[in-house]
C-alpha cells in the first residue's frame, strides 16, 4: 500500500474494471446490470492505490440510514488494510449525507469480512436465512449495524 490512496465516484466508463475485480473476488458477483442500476440510485465509489484501482463500494442512503450494499477489494490486494480504508471512506460519506446508522448483510461463511466489520464497530443484529445464492443451494446472511460518529 502506498500513501497515494484516493477515492472517486464510479461512472459507467469504469464498469469493465469494476466487473473484472468483482468477478475475481466473488463466486456470485454483481452483474453489469446491477452496477448500472446502482449508478442511477446509489453512491458508488472507487478506491485507488496510486493509479491502480484496488476496490469499490456501494452505499444506499434512505433518510438517516445507510446500507452498505457492496464492498470489494481485488483478491491480490486483500489483507493489506484496503478494506478498512474503503469502509472508513464509505462511512465518512454516509455521515456527510446525514446518516446516523449503517446496516449491512455479510455471508455467514465470510469470516474475513465479518471481522473487518466488527473491527470497525459493526455488531451482529440478526440473520437472514438462505439470503445468498451459494454453490449447492443458499447461504445465510448475518445482518450487522453500526452507529456512525464524527
Amino acid at each position: 500500500m502506498t500513501d497515494a490512496i484516493s477515492f472517486r465516484r464510479m461512472t459507467l466508463n469504469d464498469l469493465d474494471a469494476v466487473l473484472e475485480i468483482e468477478f475475481a473476488a466473488y463466486s456470485h458477483p454483481w452483474t453489469r446490470g446491477i452496477f448500472t442500476d446502482s449508478l442511477n440510485s446509489y453512491e458508488c465509489w472507487l478506491m485507488f492505490d496510486g493509479t491502480q484501482q484496488v476496490g469499490h463500494g456501494v452505499i444506499n442512503l434512505i433518510i438517516d440510514e445507510a446500507h452498505l450494499l457492496n464492498l470489494t477489494i481485488k483478491p491480490q490486494s486483500q489483507g493489506q488494510g484496503f478494506g478498512y480504508l474503503l469502509l472508513e471512506r464509505l462511512m465518512q460519506r454516509s455521515l456527510e449525507l446525514k446518516a446516523g446508522e449503517c446496516f449491512l448483510e455479510v455471508r455467514a461463511s465470510n469470516q474475513t469480512a465479518y471481522r473487518l466489520y466488527e473491527r470497525y464497530g459493526f455488531n451482529e443484529i440478526g440473520r437472514r436465512r438462505d439470503y445468498y445464492p451459494a454453490v449447492g443451494g443458499n447461504e445465510d446472511a448475518l445482518v450487522m449495524a453500526c452507529t456512525l460518529f464524527d
